[in-house]
């Protein structure tokens, strides 16, 4: 393994990129959480004090829920937090261990790759339509899924690049 600060300039400006588009996607996804918090905070107000139910409350909470689950996992790939099973991998010799790594960054990526195009084809084709009760594009439903695509095709390619360029300091990459 290399030292980072060895790196050309350019991997640097990827990987401060890759930071500072993870840390977006935190930032709208605390945002995300702390707003399904209040709206079903006014839903239980709405329901038991005032007796008139909102019934806006579960479409905004279902996109927001997507919000969170699809930038979210997105996240977790760029910082190596998703949920993995490093079993096989801990079990194995280094030079299988690494190549087991980098497979599963292929398949990350190539899964990436498959939410970002199928789920664009579906924002597309529903974006037309208008989703019940708040009258916002049904497309919405699906732009989670297209853009957490699109996020987790991009961290696991920087993930590849860091591993093509010995740069790559995940703890289960390397004895």
């Amino acid at each position: 393994m290399t030292d980072p600060d060895d790196s050309p300039r350019h991997l640097g400006a990827i990987d401060r990129t890759l930071d500072a588009i993870a840390a977006l996607c935190r930032i709208i996804t605390g945002v995300a959480l702390v707003a399904l918090t209040a709206i079903f905070g006014w839903l239980v107000f709405g329901r038991y004090v005032l007796n008139a139910t909102p019934t806006w409350v579960e479409q905004v909470a279902f996109l927001l829920v997507m919000v969170i689950a699809f930038l979210g996992a997105a996240v977790g790939v760029h910082e190596h937090t998703h949920l993995a099973v490093t079993a096989l991998r801990s079990a194995v010799p280094a030079r299988v261990r690494a190549v087991l790594v980098i497979a599963t960054d292929l398949a990350m990526a190539g899964f990436g790759a498959l939410m970002l195009l199928y789920g664009a084809r579906l924002t597309l084709f529903k974006w037309g339509s208008q989703i019940p009760l708040i009258g916002l594009p049904e497309g919405l439903r699906s732009l989670p899924l297209t853009v957490g695509g699109g996020l987790i095709l991009l961290f696991s390619l920087g993930h590849l690049l860091r591993r093509a360029q010995r740069r790559d300091l995940r703890r289960d990459t390397f004895e």
